[in-house]
C-alpha cells in the first residue's frame, strides 16, 4: 500500500509502491501500519506508522528492523539512502524494514511535534537569546566575564523554556506528546514483527545511536523475543533511566575533544594543499591554534559593536560539533564550511583570518534551523518524554554544569547550544509508559554491541557499560576510528562480524575484538584514519 492510501489493519501490512512525490527509490516498498496510541488504554485511540522496506536479495530469513537514531531521524529517508549498504551488511537474507516512529515525520500519525505557527513566530520568540546565537566562550570557559554573562541569562532562558513547553503542549500535536515515547515504539516494533514474520517470531533489530536506547528497552521488555540484535553507538540505558537528562549529557561528551583532535590532526597532515585551515609545516597543535583564533575573533567581535553579528563563536561551535561525527565529511568541513565562517568573521573584524576566502553567505545559511517550515521539536518530545520525572533542576544548574563540563571534559564542544536534553528539566510531559529497568534480563539470544574508539556522541565507555550489564549475553566490538557509530568509517572487519552474526548467529569469542578502518578510506587526500591516530598530539593544547 502506497503512502497516499489509507491506513492498514493492525494485523497486516500491505506493501505497495511508494508515493512518487517522496522521491523514494522505486525498488523500495512502502506501507502504513495501524497502532494503538496507548497499548494499555484502547480509548486513547489509534495512530499509524509510515513503513519502508528493502526486499531481501537472497533466500529470506525474515525481517530486520532498523532505527537510525535521533530520536527523530526518519527511518524512511535512511533506508532510501542506505538500503544497498544495509542489505550487504546483513548478507541480503533479511527484508530490511524501517519506519518513521511516533512523533517523527509528516506521514506517521502522530508525526512531527511543532510548537510555533511560523518561522517568524519562532524567531521572534527566541530573538536575542542563546537559542539563536549560541553560548559565547573561549578556551575552557574560565573567563569570569563569559561565565557571568552566561549565568545572567539563566532566568530568561528558564522562563523561555517553561513557556516553550506550554506552547508545545497547547499546539496542534500537544495532545499526543504523552504517546510518542520509546516504550510504545518498542511495542510497535514487536507488533510489526508479529504482522510480518508471524506471532511470536524472533525480532531482529539494528539500532544506531538513540536506536540503541530503543534496543535496550526492547530486549529487556521482550527478552523472549530477541533474535539477532545489534546495538551500535550506545546510549547508556542505566544512566538514562536514573539521571537528570539535562545534566547527564556531559557524560556523553568524554570523547568529543579526541574526535576533534582527529579532525585538526588530519588537517595538519594534509597541509594547506588539501586543508584550508592549515599553513605549510604546521603541527596539529598549531592548526588547532588557527581554529581557536577564529573562535576568539568571533567571540570578541560579538561584543565589540552595538548590534548582532552574523557569525558568533557559539554558532561556529554548534555547527562544527555534528560535522565531527562523520570523518568522510571532514575535508568538506575544512574546505567549504570553515572558510565561510572565516570569511564572515573577517568581515566582522576587518582582519584576515587563516583559511578565509571571498566566500560570503547570509547569516541564515549558518543556522541549524530550517528556513521554510517551523522547526520541529520531535527529538525533544521523545527524549524528554522518556526521561526521569521532573526534578528541581534549574537553568542555572544546567549552565553551571555546562561551564564545569567545558573546564573538565570537553573544552571544545561542551558549550554547544542548544541540545535536546537541555529541554528536559522544563518539559511538561512524560510518556504514558517508560521502561526504567532492569537492563540485564535473560535474553533468548545473545546480542552484538559496537562502539567506536573516539565517538563524539556515544562514547565507547557507554558500550562497555552495557556490555558489562549484559555479561555473557552480549559481545562487544570496538571500531578503531573517530566519529559516531559504525557508519562513521568503512570497515570490512565490522562488516564481516555483522554479516556472520546475522546469517548464522555467530558472535566473537570475547569482548576484546578491535576492528580497523579500511586502509583505502581517506579523510583528506592521502590521509587515513590509521595515520591520523598515530599522529594524535598529547592533549593538543585544547
Amino acid at each position: 500500500m502506497a503512502y497516499e492510501d489509507s491506513c492498514a489493519n493492525a494485523s497486516i501490512v500491505q506493501w505497495g509502491a511508494c508515493d512518487p512525490a517522496l522521491g523514494i527509490d522505486p525498488n523500495l516498498s512502502c506501507a502504513f501500519f495501524e497502532i494503538p496510541l496507548d497499548y494499555h488504554n484502547a480509548s486513547a485511540g489509534t495512530g499509524k506508522l509510515a513503513l519502508i522496506k528493502a526486499n531481501a536479495t537472497a533466500i529470506r530469513r525474515g525481517t530486520m528492523f532498523l532505527n537510525p537514531g535521533g530520536p527523530g531521524v526518519s527511518g524512511i529517508q535512511t533506508i532510501n539512502s542506505t538500503s544497498a549498504l544495509v542489505l550487504n551488511f546483513t548478507g541480503g537474507e533479511y527484508d530490511v524494514v524501517s519506519w518513521d516512529p511516533r512523533g517523527v515525520g509528516s506521514l506517521t500519525v502522530p508525526g512531527d511535534v511543532h510548537c510555533f505557527d511560523s518561522l517568524n513566530d519562532y524567531n521572534t520568540f527566541w530573538n536575542g537569546t542563546i537559542e539563536l546565537n549560541g553560548i559565547e566562550m573561549t578556551g575552557n570557559f574560565t573567563n569570569q566575564t563569559d561565565i557571568d554573562r552566561l549565568m545572567s541569562q539563566a532566568p530568561l532562558m528558564q522562563s523561555k523554556y517553561e513557556e516553550l513547553g506550554q506552547r508545545c503542549l497547547n499546539h496542534s500535536n500537544g495532545q499526543f506528546l504523552q504517546y510518542v515515547g520509546t516504550a510504545a515504539t518498542a511495542r510497535d516494533m514487536v507488533a510489526m514483527a508479529d504482522a510480518l514474520d508471524g506471532a511470536g517470531a524472533p525480532v531482529n533489530y539494528w539500532g544506531l545511536s538513540y536506536g540503541t536506547l530503543l534496543g535496550s528497552w526492547f530486549i529487556n521488555m521482550f527478552p523472549d523475543r530477541v533474535g539477532h540484535v545489534i546495538l551500535d553507538g550506545v546510549v547508556d540505558p542505566v544512566g538514562f533511566a536514573t539521571e537528570e537528562a539535562a545534566l547527564a549529557w556531559s557524560t556523553q561528551l568524554v570523547d568529543d575533544d579526541y574526535a576533534y583532535e582527529g579532525f585538526f590532526t588530519g588537517c595538519a597532515l594534509a597541509g594547506p594543499e588539501h586543508c584550508s585551515i592549515a599553513s605549510a609545516g604546521q603541527t596539529p597543535s598549531e592548526v588547532n591554534g588557527n581554529i581557536q583564533a577564529l573562535l576568539q575573533a568571533a567571540h570578541d567581535a560579538t561584543f565589540r559593536g552595538s548590534g548582532p553579528v552574523p557569525v558568533t563563536s557559539g554558532l561556529i561551535r554548534a555547527t562544527l560539533r555534528p560535522e565531527i561525527y562523520f570523518p568522510a565529511g571532514w575535508a568538506n568541513l575544512a574546505n567549504s564550511v570553515y572558510p565561510t565562517f572565516a570569511s564572515g568573521v573577517q568581515q566582522e573584524i576587518g582582519v584576515s583570518t587563516n583559511g578565509s576566502g571571498n566566500v560570503s553567505i547570509p547569516r541564515s545559511s549558518f543556522s541549524k534551523r530550517a528556513e521554510q517550515d517551523t522547526p520541529p521539536y520531535s527529538t525533544e518530545a521523545i527524549l524528554c518524554g522518556d526521561s526521569i520525572d521532573l526534578t528541581n533542576t534549574s537553568m542555572a544548574d544546567v549552565f553551571q554544569n555546562i561551564i564545569a563540563t567545558s573546564q573538565n571534559i570537553s573544552h571544545m564542544f561542551a558549550a554547544a547550544w542548544p541540545f535536546a536534553s537541555y529541554y528536559c528539566s522544563t518539559w511538561p510531559v512524560r510518556a504514558v509508559e517508560r521502561y526504567q529497568g532492569p537492563f540485564n534480563n535473560t535474553l533468548a539470544n545473545p546480542i552484538l554491541i559496537i562502539g567506536n574508539t573516539f565517538d563524539p556522541a556515544t562514547p565507547f565507555a557507554s558500550a562497555k557499560n552495557l556490555s558489562d550489564v549484559l555479561g555473557d549475553q552480549a559481545r562487544l566490538v570496538r571500531l578503531n576510528t573517530f566519529g559516531h557509530t559504525s557508519e562513521a568509517a568503512p570497515s570490512q572487519c565490522i562488516g564481516r562480524i555483522i554479516r556472520t552474526y546475522m546469517t548464522n548467529g555467530t558472535l566473537p569469542v570475547d569482548n576484546h575484538g578491535i576492528c580497523e578502518v579500511d586502509l583505502d578510506f581517506e579523510i583528506f587526500p592521502g590521509i587515513t584514519i590509521e595515520r591520523t591516530i598515530a599522529n594524535l598530539p598529547d592533549h593538543a593544547g585544547i
